[in-house]
């Protein structure tokens, strides 16, 4: 039970605190909020590198830890396809980087920023599954882990909330109604957890292949959404010391 309370934390508090930022200073600008996500996917790469690949190679070994990288990276892209599917109708998609990474659609065009902040619900909330199946399966092996997963993941979705509720407020949705919108996304953590409590029951396989496909999530949501985002919303480099910061922080509190 305590390592289902540690996931809901991790999403409801994260996303809450982020969204209640936003909703307490406007609108942040397009290069601190790029910045704020920037560190954020540098704490996730920490999460992965310094307790999720670590942990699955030591129950299992090289063969299902890869498998379980490939497989979140699979899961995450199909749901993403799916995501796109549904909320373009069918239409032609990501002519340009600006319309694959949604970065003028979500700061900078007035007319489309609540269904933008819509659609960002949407992805955030099938991102965090994968976060709190993390901390359910390594919670269940070793609870000092799934607390220290608990807490990283709280980090980083911090400012994962304020993307969210930055363009749900922009578009004029009440502020109190932008929030708990945000904050009922990281609830998915909570389902995510369980899934991941009920595979750890299982066996140490059943535990790395969480581990590690939760991983595989991640990366792929880093390196496939969150930075290229950030540059294209920015184009600097500045991004990238951000997000190697945000990896010197998660390596901090995955050694503590």
């Amino acid at each position: 039970m305590r390592i289902i309370l540690f996931s809901a934390f991790a999403g409801i508090a994260g996303m809450g605190l982020g969204s209640m930022i936003s909703a307490a200073f406007r609108k942040p600008s397009i290069r601190i909020m790029s910045w704020m996500l920037s560190f954020a996917a540098g704490v996730m790469v920490s999460i992965v590198c310094f307790g999720l690949v670590p942990e699955s190679l030591e129950l299992t070994g090289v063969p299902v830890t890869v498998a379980g990288l490939v497989l979140g990276v699979v899961v995450i892209l199909l749901l993403n396809r799916l995501v796109d599917a549904v909320t373009h109708s069918g239409k032609a998609l990501h002519q340009t980087a600006e319309e694959l990474y949604h970065a003028g659609k979500i700061l900078h065009d007035p007319k489309t920023l609540l269904r933008s902040g819509i659609v960002i619900i949407i992805a955030i909330a099938l991102h965090n599954v994968p976060e709190g199946m993390a901390i359910g399966a390594g919670g269940s092996h070793d609870e000092r882990l799934g607390l220290m997963l608990a807490i990283m993941i709280a980090l980083h979705n911090i400012p994962e909330g304020m993307a969210v509720a930055a363009p749900l407020i922009g578009g004029g949705l009440n502020r109190g109604k932008a929030v708990l919108m945000t904050t009922l996304a990281g609830a998915t953590t909570l389902a995510g957890g369980v899934i991941g409590v009920l595979f750890g029951a299982l066996s140490d396989t059943a535990v790395a292949l969480s581990l590690s496909a939760a991983g595989g999530a991640m990366l792929y949501v880093v390196f496939g959404e969150i930075i290229p985002q950030a540059v294209v919303a920015t184009k600097s480099r500045t991004v990238t010391i951000v997000t190697l910061a945000g990896i010197i922080a998660g390596m901090l509190v995955a050694l503590m």
